[in-house]
């Protein structure tokens, strides 16, 4: 760790990936799906597809391409996209499609992520700080059980990280100094940028990210204040 911890007052959290798992409630979702539409499908390789879909779908927003609209139409809209490419998607239904889309708002907490949680609010601000929409993240804070002292998205400024503006929101939210607020992700380019205005930041490393089998970047990089295994060694670094 290359700072004094006492310097600062708030973290920030992103939530998909870096706090829940998303690789196992939706593979869970989708084969209870192709069961009860008697189908076989490749679920770790349609996650991953439907994941680069919505950042495709973000990128355009943050490009100007078309305009604002939320991560839930975003994951809904890419779903259809991929499914186009799959003979059984004739046996989804609009109302199938749908109950898998709101899985993306019942993911469930990482074991270590619900006492790190509560470690690390004992002594600092805590937010969460997603590009999800703000229906989305209340309600996977609610299914995890997971306590913020406030909950932010790109909603609010009708944007997604890593435009500069969603992190200006945390800073004006909290009150607080660019210095005096960390940014938490398993995402590098997220951590990149909030290191760009000014914050502290730690990666968190989520190997299994993508499941079992994944190529998933968790190597150290010195661009960052601190790289830990989970939130319990990052409430150990911050004495909490």
């Amino acid at each position: 760790m290359t700072f004094d911890p006492s310097t600062l007052k708030a973290l920030c959290f992103d939530v998909q990936g870096t706090l829940v798992d998303f690789h196992t409630p939706v593979i869970e979702a989708g084969e209870a799906l192709a069961a009860r539409r008697q189908f076989v499908a490749d679920w770790s390789e349609i996650i991953v597809r439907w994941r680069a879909g919505y950042r495709v779908g973000m990128d355009a927003i943050l490009a100007g391409n078309r305009g604002w609209t939320s991560t839930d139409t975003i994951y809904r809209e890419a779903l259809d996209t991929l499914l186009q490419d799959y003979p059984w998607a004739q046996r989804v239904s609009t109302e199938d499609r749908d109950l898998l889309n709101a899985t993306w708002s019942q993911l469930r907490p990482w074991a270590d992520t619900p006492q790190g949680l509560h470690r690390l609010r004992s002594r600092y601000l805590t937010a969460a700080l997603s590009n999800g929409s703000m229906a989305s993240v209340i309600r996977i804070a609610r299914h995890g059980g997971l306590s913020f002292d406030a909950i932010l998205t790109g909603e609010l400024v009708k944007s997604f990280k890593p435009d500069p503006k969603v992190y200006d929101l945390a800073i004006r939210s909290l009150g607080v100094a660019p210095s005096e607020v960390m940014m938490v992700a398993s995402h590098k380019y997220d951590l990149m940028a909030a290191r760009a205005r000014g914050w502290r930041t730690a990666f968190i490393a989520r190997p299994l990210e993508f499941g079992p089998g994944a190529t998933v970047d968790t190597a150290p990089d010195p661009a960052f204040d601190c790289h830990v295994a989970d939130m319990g060694e990052l409430a150990d670094l911050l004495a909490a």
